[in-house]
């Protein structure tokens, strides 16, 4: 069966709402998405780092009960894993403060040989972050080479709006080895200035032939060089958006699963294959934003296995 790889920052996620910490969880906007995929009994492993010490245990012990392979997750003695504190504001929306500590020696691991039918999932500050950075590319330039699929979300954060100008020919040079970039309209508008998902489909279709926008409540944008359309989202009332995005990624990846989506099928897509992988996808962020957790639960993923069984 083909597998799902995704390479990624492991921490621990601290909840805040009204200066009161609300819950902790595992969390990394990669971790959040192979969680789901892991809960849908999915062929999926975590590429990561974490320490030898408490949490980095915990992230651990969670991953595994979940159905992720962590052989490729480099643990360490000299440093201690990663912490998020996320400060939830009225819309539920978070700011974030980390606190890391890493070796100097990162992801010292062997990487996974990939096929043509593998996915790859990658994106965040991680992966453009020097301390990988060398480690990262090498992995998916061999994705695309090998004509994997790599799913790309930026998810580029405003606390980097400083360094965006540094930053940017990095998330180019990512964009050009993605299959398909997902990122959200605040994501594009930190790295290119743009305010809508035109001018992103501008600045991104010379470097990449397939884009999904999300843009809130006014619904998914979907561009590649032979289709354009759109689709509507749920209308919600939040309790935590913070694995929305990660939810959104994971969805995308079942669906590439159930509808037996390949590299070569992408850009030949229409409306009624775009309609149901982005249905999905919308589907499992609304769910996660109904409550604390980062991923789909397990009788959401249950649901969803019945279902695609019956689609089968």
């Amino acid at each position: 069966m083909r597998k799902t790889y995704a390479i990624g920052e492991s921490l621990l996620d601290i909840i805040f709402r009204d200066g009161q910490p609300q819950t902790a969880k595992a969390g990394g906007s990669m971790l959040n998405s192979v969680v789901s995929l892991g809960r849908l009994k999915l062929p999926v492993s975590f590429i990561s780092e974490y320490g030898y010490d408490d949490v980095g245990n915990l992230i651990d012990k969670f991953l595994k009960k979940n159905g992720v392979d962590t052989s490729f997750v480099h643990r360490y003695h000299d440093g201690n894993t990663a912490l998020a504190l996320a400060f939830l504001d009225k819309k539920n929306d978070a700011h974030y403060s980390f606190y890391k500590n890493y070796p100097s020696k990162r992801l010292d691991i062997i990487f996974p040989d990939l096929k043509n039918e593998d996915i790859v999932l990658c994106g965040s500050f991680y992966a453009l972050s020097p301390g990988i950075r060398d480690k990262f590319k090498s992995f998916i330039r061999a994705a695309k080479e090998n004509d994997a699929i790599v799913l790309y979300d930026p998810n580029f954060r405003k606390s980097h709006i400083n360094e965006v100008e540094n930053l940017k020919p990095l998330i180019i040079e990512n964009i050009k080895m993605a299959t398909i970039v997902r990122g959200s309209d605040e994501d594009f508008r930190n790295i290119f200035n743009v305010n809508n998902y035109e001018e992103a489909w501008n600045a991104i279709k010379k470097y990449n032939k397939c884009m999904i926008y999300t843009y809130n409540s006014d619904g998914v944008y979907v561009r590649t060089s032979s289709y354009s359309g759109k689709f509507p989202v749920r209308k919600i009332k939040p309790v935590s958006t913070i694995g929305a995005g990660d939810s959104f990624n994971a969805g995308i990846i079942a669906s590439f699963y159930r509808e037996n989506v390949f590299r070569d099928n992408i850009e030949e897509m229409g409306e009624g294959e775009w309609r149901k992988i982005i249905g999905t996808a919308v589907e499992f962020a609304s769910h996660v934003c109904m409550s604390y957790d980062n991923y789909i639960d397990l009788a959401f993923a249950s649901k969803y296995l019945s279902a695609s069984r019956d689609h089968m």
